[in-house]
């Protein structure tokens, strides 16, 4: 495990320095989210992953209700609800759930299938998918329910499970894909619309998205240096601590800083994959559910990365998804060492 601590730790210095360049008034801040995010990786490895594997039922319940009190009653941000105010912190439940959810549908999915009804498994999986997914669309955190759908359709993909049901349950999104365009808000629309046709309001829908990529370019090979990035210090990059986190790097470190932490991210995937196939080859239930645990963190991590590094390049639609390890914010690191420290 501390071969996935070193790059992890690593990320998470790149990612302090990054914020104190541009705003080092969150400086304080991230360092104090990373202290605390290792802390909880050390306490939940000293409890033992054993459990929280036990008890994965109870964990899955108790955020599902945190999710709700945060739609109901949570802390209203640009028209969104995500965080409860505890007053020292803003708790946002859709993150911390993760890991606990990507254990929920592992521990869930691994049985005997000879035994069961394989259908009613899967309805029932997809039931539990779904419910956590709605609420996170309906706060509305379009970024975050599309991670929970990737890291859901790669764990069912890996399990026992008939392979049929999965293609029905594709066919079946497909078919329904046009009908999903109508419950989006008016601004996710005007995202898909404005990365399509970045265009059409470069003012406006488009401006993010054209910040983004001026940004990125702006840095050039070895960047501009610590705090002297016109584009994010200046603010021409909006939400340039979180979403464009990794554009503010580039401006600051230039292609090589953004290579190095791509670099760093290819190794703890690696190390995360390699894991993985140790798993595989083992044929007893827990060490299945350890597989599709570790199959579902993956998912997640590379996930996000993906999404946010080609978010910043103008290669995908704009996003709330958070750049492991170098976004702002204390939810998404600690959430992500909970996950990390659930790995077998």
């Amino acid at each position: 495990m501390i071969q996935l601590l070193l790059p992890s730790f690593f990320l998470s210095l790149i990612g302090i320095f990054n914020i104190f360049g541009i705003r080092q008034s969150l400086a304080t801040k991230q360092v104090l989210y990373t202290v605390i995010g290792f802390m909880t990786f050390l306490i939940l490895k000293k409890i033992g992953r054993n459990f929280f594997a036990a008890n994965y039922k109870f964990f899955y319940w108790l955020l599902i209700i945190f999710l709700i009190v945060t739609f109901l009653i949570g802390l209203e941000v640009k028209g969104s609800r995500r965080w409860i105010d505890f007053y020292f912190f803003n708790f946002q439940a859709s993150e911390i759930f993760k890991g606990f959810f990507i254990l929920f549908i592992s521990g869930f999915l691994v049985r005997d299938y000879r035994e069961v009804n394989p259908i009613r498994i899967f309805l029932q999986s997809l039931i539990y998918f779904l419910l956590p997914a709605f609420i996170i669309f309906k706060q509305p955190d379009l970024g975050n329910a599309a991670v929970y759908f990737f890291i859901y359709l790669m764990i069912i993909l890996f399990s026992d499970l008939p392979k049929k049901y999965i293609f029905y349950f594709c066919l079946f999104l497909v078919l329904i894909l046009p009908l999903g365009w109508q419950f989006m808000k008016g601004y996710q629309k005007d995202r898909i619309a404005s990365f399509l046709n970045p265009q059409i309001d470069q003012q406006g829908t488009a401006y993010n998205m054209t910040q983004a990529i001026i940004t990125v370019g702006s840095g050039k090979f070895i960047g501009r240096g610590l705090g002297l990035g016109t584009q994010s210090r200046l603010f021409f990059l909006p939400e340039n601590h979180t979403d464009f986190a990794f554009s503010s790097l580039v401006e600051q470190f230039g292609f090589l800083g953004g290579f190095a932490v791509i670099i760093l991210y290819i190794i703890v995937t690696y190390l995360i994959v390699k894991k993985i196939f140790v798993l595989y080859f083992l044929r007893d239930f827990t060490d299945k559910k350890n597989f599709l645990y570790a199959v579902g963190f993956l998912s997640y991590f590379v996930f996000q990365i993906l999404i946010n590094i080609a978010m910043n390049l103008g290669l995908f639609p704009i996003t709330g998804i958070a750049l492991p390890f170098i976004s702002f914010g204390g939810s998404s690191f600690v959430a992500l060492m909970i996950g990390m420290a659930l790995l077998p």
